[in-house]
């Protein structure tokens, strides 16, 4: 998204009104309506109803993800979390009817009650008095590894996922596309295929050549794209030339604004937590090699 001005990146209630009544649609069939719960909100968010600015949409972003940050923070936390201003915070709230950040944050609270917490990304303030600095970074990493694999048992959509492997079963050659953060995930997939002997192409870009690799993609062909917020690599652009050369996708992505849940014909949502500001990948790397099982599993039978 272009950069615009923060008075026209961060719009007030009566302007979204306005824009509502603009298109011939109330504020209510946008989806900004006052959620009553967690899942209230995010069934809003997830509808595709609502469009967010560039700073509003990196707090949405940032609200799927990270529930418990959010339910166990103060407003300035979570802002500095989030990368915005804590207006932006209470603007976000006031837009699905809620007066303050304060009533909103009940959300995610009422939502954490009766559970562990996620892992907070922060690791853990037990941790904080560790002697061991390098002891102290491990832990946090495993603690930020562990939840981001709690979180698959907690919910996973066991029907996306075996549609994702009948259609990577089906494809005459597999493209495997991911970059920065993904490319780690990618890269282990592509061996890991092919060490099974399951004949797949790396989109690696090396020579700056992605669009050259992908150049010869068909509609018999399956694309595997992994990609994670802020989404500012190629992978998308990739994956829409896929999609125009009719190739059916399948992506593993950490929210519904990714750009690459509307040219797939599944996804995956796997959130990753961080510690110190480094994401673990163990969640990412658990379903990959998963569906890799699966797709061999499936060619075999």
């Amino acid at each position: 998204m272009s950069g615009r001005r923060k008075a026209a990146d961060e719009p007030s209630q009566h302007g979204l009104e306005a824009a509502a009544r603009k298109r011939g649609r109330s504020l209510a069939a946008l989806g900004y309506t006052k959620p009553q719960t967690y899942e209230e909100l995010r069934a809003v968010l997830s509808s595709g109803t609502v469009h967010f600015p560039k700073r509003l949409r990196q707090v949405a972003i940032f609200l799927w993800q990270h529930p418990s940050d959010v339910a166990l923070g103060t407003i300035g936390q979570v802002a500095e979390q989030a990368g915005v201003q804590p207006s932006t915070l209470v603007r976000f709230a006031q837009i699905f009817g809620y007066a303050g950040f304060s009533d909103f944050q009940d959300l995610f609270k009422d939502h954490m009650k009766g559970s562990w917490p996620e892992g907070r990304g922060q690791g853990g303030q037990e941790q904080a008095a560790e002697a061991n600095a390098g002891l102290h970074f491990l832990n946090g990493m495993v603690g930020a590894s562990q939840a981001s694999l709690g979180r698959i048992g907690s919910g996973f959509d066991i029907d996306s996922f075996e549609k994702m492997v009948d259609l990577l079963a089906a494809a005459e050659l597999i493209y495997v596309i991911g970059s920065k953060r993904a490319f780690p995930v990618t890269t282990y997939l592509s061996l890991t295929l092919s060490q099974q002997g399951v004949r797949n192409v790396l989109v690696d870009n090396v020579g700056s050549t992605a669009f050259d690799q992908v150049g010869c993609i068909s509609p018999r062909d399956t694309v595997l794209a992994v990609s994670f917020s802020p989404y500012n690599s190629i992978t998308p652009d990739l994956v829409a030339v896929a999609h125009e050369r009719k190739a059916r996708i399948v992506t593993i992505t950490d929210s519904t604004f990714s750009p690459l849940v509307n040219l797939s014909d599944t996804w995956l949502e796997v959130v990753e937590s961080d510690f110190a500001g480094f994401r673990s990948l163990a969640a990412s790397l658990a379903v990959g090699m998963a569906l890799v099982h699966g797709v061999v599993a499936r060619r075999i039978s």
